[in-house]
C-alpha cells in the first residue's frame, strides 16, 4: 500500500522533477512513510481496477482500428496486452519498467520463445504505454527503458541462375 501511494507520488510529480530530484523525492517519502501503517478506507475492489484496465485497452484498439490496423494486428494486441494485465495485476498506472522486465523475462521461459517473439510481445506492450502517455492518461510510460531486444538476423541465401 505504501508503494503504491509513492508511486502515485512519484507519477505525479515526473514532469516537474528531474531524475536525481525524482531520486531524491523517493527517498524522502521512503523514509518518512518508514514504519507508517496505512489503512485503506475506500473499496476499491480489483473489478474496479480490470474494467479501467480493460476500458483504456478498448479505447486504444478503436484509436489504432481508426489508424487503419488489421482486424489481426488488433487482435494481437489485444490478446497480448490482455495477457499481461493477468499476469501483472496492477493498474496499469501502477505498473512500473520492473514489473514490465520480469513479465517479459518470464514470458519468454515460461513460453520457452524466440527473442523474436518476445520483441513482438514488447513492442505491442510498448505501442499500448506509448499511447497511454500520448493520451495523457500517463505521464510516463514504463516502457522507456525497455529498448529493442537483440535478435540475430537469418541471412537468406540468394540463388543466381
Amino acid at each position: 500500500m505504501k508503494n503504491r501511494i509513492i508511486t502515485d507520488i512519484e507519477q505525479g510529480m515526473q514532469s516537474f522533477l528531474d531524475n536525481a530530484q525524482m531520486k531524491q523525492l523517493h527517498e524522502v517519502l521512503t523514509h518518512a512513510l518508514f514504519g507508517v501503517e496505512i489503512i485503506k478506507t475506500e473499496e476499491s475492489s480489483d473489478l474496479q481496477q480490470e474494467f479501467d484496465n480493460h476500458s483504456l485497452l478498448t479505447t486504444f484498439l478503436s484509436a489504432k482500428k481508426v489508424e487503419g490496423c488489421s482486424e489481426k494486428t488488433l487482435k494481437y494486441y489485444k490478446a497480448t496486452i490482455e495477457r499481461m494485465f493477468v499476469d501483472i495485476k496492477e493498474s496499469v498506472s501502477h505498473i512500473t519498467t520492473d514489473d514490465l522486465r520480469d513479465y517479459l523475462a518470464k514470458y519468454q521461459q515460461i513460453n520457452d520463445c524466440s527473442k523474436v517473439t518476445v520483441d513482438n510481445v514488447r513492442r505491442n506492450i510498448s505501442s499500448f504505454f506509448s499511447w497511454l502517455e500520448e493520451e495523457d492518461y500517463l505521464l510516463k510510460s514504463p516502457m522507456r527503458r525497455i529498448h529493442k531486444i537483440k535478435t540475430v538476423k537469418v541471412v537468406k541465401e540468394t540463388y543466381s541462375s
